[in-house]
């Protein structure tokens, strides 16, 4: 069955034209309580890399010391990208909370290929992704198989839930 395609337009209020809505980029916002550590981990997971400092500072020390932000806070905050400025940044937050339950949101990691990938591939893929993923911190939950597909749920090394499939 063919999916029908919704096309949301909007009425910019200056001119009152009717346009097209263009998608929204997302940022993933992970609540932690060492950003750096758990920036780095994500990072190594996905491929990604720490966000590079504004222009003109060659690192983040140089920009936190300019913009007069305390020493013991340098370490609040952490951004991961894309290094192909494709998938959404993941900014990484320290909270003073423990974290207490269940994520409500979580990431599914793709690492067995995409659909069609023969099923041998497809596990093998998940075993190295699994095992890569153990090798950088995180704890193995409980393996899940249902309706033709499986994956792993994972924790970060805080405790935070992602599938691996």
């Amino acid at each position: 069955m063919a999916r029908e395609v919704h096309t949301t337009r909007t009425v910019a209020p200056a001119t009152g034209t009717t346009v097209a809505a263009m998608a929204v980029r997302v940022q993933v916002v992970i609540d932690c309580h060492d950003p750096d550590a758990l920036a780095h981990f994500w990072a190594d997971l996905l491929g990604y890399e720490l966000e590079p400092p504004p222009p003109g500072y060659d690192s983040w020390e140089a920009w936190l010391t300019d913009h007069g932000i305390p020493e013991a806070e340098w370490n609040s905050a952490s951004a991961i990208v894309d290094p192909e400025g494709v998938g959404p940044r993941i900014f990484l937050q320290r909270v003073p909370e423990p974290k207490a339950t269940k994520n409500r949101l979580h990431l599914d990691v793709n690492v067995g290929g995409p659909r069609g990938t023969p099923d041998e591939e497809r596990r093998a893929g998940l075993d190295a992704g699994v095992a890569r993923a153990v090798g950088l911190g995180a704890t193995k939950v409980r393996f899940v198989e249902e309706r033709g597909e499986r994956h792993w749920t994972m924790q970060d090394p805080e405790g935070n839930e992602f599938d691996l499939q």
